[in-house]
């Protein structure tokens, strides 16, 4: 029977020789997740909108000694995402992991006070990226007989907020989607899963919350009364992506500290 110092050895040999694209990578969980990965030894390709941080990240990644790279990607539209798929296969000859990762807060605020921009603003990118996405990282998993791919979510994709019921809705959208589609390509060999963080620490956080005193609020509703860490989300997200894991696809995990128990 296969120890477990033989099955870690086995796994982080597995990860080093995983190709792994991440989008919304530069900041926050995807930023996390990129270093992550690239601790097991993966190859791993970044996108984002920024140009200047994604050279950085991935001079960073470099700085590890695996191979990396940045593609200058917007999810909201379709030719982008299909050159960050095609770019990356054409580097690294396949995508093994894929994390679905971008995502913005949008404008919270009353219901009364929404628009069809306000609407578009937040669905494009966190409902409309996570569609392109799955859409092009399946076109060469699902040929390849095996892959993983880990959608992004968060706890209010389980759960209402007031306040914030447009991006609430793109997480619930984000769940149901992640289901459907892992229901479609089961027999494949490829999985797709959720990973729901609760709050953590990221920029999203404090421009969501805006005020000392509404981020400390939110933090007094976490069991276990602290905020998370992006690294603490990326280890999850580095789980769901490897070979541990290969009887999970539809299931959301939520890494919250309690909040949905």
């Amino acid at each position: 029977m296969e120890t477990t110092e033989k099955t870690n050895k086995r796994i982080r040999r597995e990860l080093s020789e995983s190709v792994v694209l991440i989008t919304g990578a530069l900041t926050g969980i995807g930023r996390a997740t990129a270093l992550a990965f690239a601790d097991e030894g993966s190859t791993v390709v970044i996108a984002g909108r920024r140009e200047e941080a994604g050279k950085q990240l991935e001079a960073e990644l470099l700085a590890k000694g695996v191979q990396a790279a940045f593609i200058k990607t917007d999810v909201r539209y379709e030719n982008e995402v299909e050159n960050l798929v095609n770019q990356a296969v054409a580097l690294y000859g396949r995508i093994d992991v894929a994390v679905n990762n971008a995502a913005v807060e949008g404008t919270p605020g009353p219901i009364l006070d929404q628009t069809a921009e306000s609407y578009a603003e937040t669905f494009d990118t966190n409902v409309l990226g996570i569609v392109l996405s799955l859409k092009h990282e399946l076109r060469v998993m699902i040929p390849k007989g095996h892959g993983s791919i880990i959608n992004i979510s968060s706890s209010y994709g389980s759960m209402g907020a007031a306040y914030a019921s447009i991006y609430v809705g793109s997480k619930h959208a984000v769940e149901g989607i992640t289901k459907s589609v892992a229901l479609e390509v089961a027999t494949t060999g490829v999985r797709v899963n959720v990973i729901a963080p609760g709050t953590t620490e990221t920029g999203m956080l404090k421009r969501f919350t805006g005020t000392d005193e509404n981020y400390d609020g939110l933090i007094s509703t976490v069991p276990m009364g602290r905020v998370g860490q992006p690294e603490e989300i990326a280890q999850a997200i580095v789980f769901l992506g490897s070979d541990k894991s290969p009887y999970l696809t539809g299931t959301s995990i939520g890494v919250d500290g309690g909040l949905l128990a």
